[in-house]
């Protein structure tokens, strides 16, 4: 079995974390969504970039609440982050003209959730033929967009809206 070591990303988990706020909060409660990657904010949820993409245009919709599961999430909260998704949805379609879209939860870490303790739901675009020789065989991502720039694609589409 291999084994893909990023210490970076443990750092930017952890960090947050070891000062009794979680990585969504802390954006949530920062003043400085470029910083943050925070594309937008609703009344009950917010919309980031997710900073270890899949793909260009990976985003999250991550509710102000912090719980792990949906039962525990407020229903306003629910209804908004669906609205939300078919928002993302709209503006990935628009921003990067993608064959398909990727909806998606991981509640629990068993179930692959990278941050167990906060909700949030994957938005990206994807294109035929996108896990290709680097992915699968590679284990390497190629992003061909700064995260800067996904950001500010995104923060325009939105603020249109």
């Amino acid at each position: 079995m291999d084994y893909l070591w990023t210490p970076w990303r443990y750092q930017y988990v952890t960090q947050a974390q070891d000062s009794g706020v979680c990585v969504f909060c802390a954006a949530a409660q920062s003043g400085d969504d470029a910083q943050t990657l925070v594309v937008h904010r609703g009344a009950h949820n917010l919309v980031i970039v997710n900073r270890y993409p899949y793909c260009s245009g990976h985003v999250m919709v991550v509710p102000y609440q912090h719980v792990a599961t949906l039962a525990e999430l407020s229903d306003e909260a629910l209804v908004e982050m669906v609205l939300l998704a078919r928002e993302c949805e709209k503006h990935l379609r628009a921003t990067y003209r993608p064959d398909g879209v990727n909806l998606g939860m991981n509640l629990g870490k068993s179930a692959g959730a990278g941050i167990a303790g906060h909700l949030h739901l994957h938005a990206l675009p994807r294109w035929t033929g996108d896990t290709n020789f680097m992915t699968v065989v590679g284990e390497t991502r190629v992003v061909p967009e700064s995260l800067e720039v996904t950001w500010e694609k995104l923060r325009a589409a939105f603020q249109k809206t």
